[in-house]
């Protein structure tokens, strides 16, 4: 079980509220991802929930019993920290044991959970490695073990890819989705980036200033976006909003179009001057000025196209992609 209930919690350092009362559910065996801009208040809940800080007001229940006040090691939660943590002395297989050792756990019962977090983990072949023998990537996936073998009923992640590079960020990404069908535990994972939210998650929460702007799934957040932050946080390249005229003409404050949604040609309602225009192969990404609508005006269009800087270029938005918001920022269609 792995239920987890915060009930109107907030959070004050001093005089200052970091985070105003809030409800969150997570269910048993969900992938719930915080994300949001640094500041936002998503490792502080993270801590809340883990029990490494005091909750100013309300309370948190785990499997439908009020934990609030139960101390950290007691909650029946590991957490995997940003900073692997582990100890440059020991192997692989003692990183691993450490916290059963620590709990006088019978070593029958030790050697067999070691030996299963290692095979899920692929760090068989490397049990006997320190970690100074280890890539960056395995170092983590020792510090995965470590809270694998506690068995919990949820698992905490603060941002536990942040010191990877690019390519071991994307394997340790599908790595740990992986591990939470087979494990069908719940997680909680903590991260600024939305794509690893956007990938991972079965219910994304997106915060600002230690406030729930939106709970859904990635494609909810999307397709529907609240308001005109969780718009322009969800999405890579991030949408585009245009006020004025542009948006008037639609009966709204301002609009947004996502890059993705927007046509490019020799002809089109729209047109623009080409800036930097960024070739991926797959994708090409324009940037383009002197629109009068926004600037720039980003465009996603697949594959090669044959627009160059300084080039006039047409655009045609897809009507039934427009999302429409008022004065406040908030979402109307």
């Amino acid at each position: 079980m792995g239920q987890i209930q915060l009930k109107q919690v907030s959070k004050s350092f001093g005089d200052v509220e970091v985070i105003p009362p809030l409800d969150l559910q997570i269910e048993d065996g969900e992938f719930v991802v915080f994300v949001g801009p640094s500041g936002c208040g998503k490792s502080t809940l993270l801590r809340l929930i883990a029990g490494l800080e005091d909750v100013t007001s309300g309370s948190i229940d785990i499997d439908g019993d009020d934990a609030t006040a139960v101390p950290p090691a007691k909650r029946g939660l590991a957490m995997v920290f940003q900073s692997y943590a582990l100890y440059p002395h020991m192997s692989v297989r003692k990183n691993i044991a450490f916290p059963l050792k620590m709990a006088k756990m019978d070593k029958s019962e030790v050697d067999k959970r070691v030996a299963n977090a290692a095979s899920v983990l692929n760090l068989t072949d490397y049990i006997d490695r320190r970690p100074s023998q280890l890539s960056g990537g395995q170092r983590q996936r020792v510090a995965i073990g470590r809270a694998i073998v506690r068995e919990p009923a949820a698992f905490l992640f603060d941002e536990p890819l942040s010191n990877l590079d690019a390519a071991l960020r994307v394997g340790m990404r599908l790595e740990i989705s992986e591990l939470h069908k087979r494990l069908d535990t719940t997680m909680i994972y903590v991260t600024h980036d939305q794509v690893e939210a956007m990938t991972m998650a079965d219910k994304i929460v997106v915060l600002q200033a230690g406030v729930i702007e939106q709970v859904g799934s990635p494609l909810d957040l999307y397709r529907t976006p609240r308001n005109k932050f969780v718009a322009g946080f969800i999405g890579s390249p991030k949408m585009n909003f245009i006020e004025g005229a542009e948006g008037q003409k639609h009966g709204a404050h301002a609009i947004g179009i996502r890059p993705e949604h927007i046509d490019v040609g020799n002809s089109g309602p729209w047109k623009g001057v080409v800036g930097v225009a960024e070739h991926l192969g797959s994708d090409t990404f324009f940037h383009i000025h002197d629109t009068g609508l926004a600037d720039p005006l980003t465009v996603r269009a697949s594959g090669e196209v044959a627009f160059s800087y300084g080039d006039t270029i047409h655009l045609t938005p897809r009507e039934d992609r427009i999302h429409k918001f008022d004065e406040r920022g908030i979402r109307i269609a």
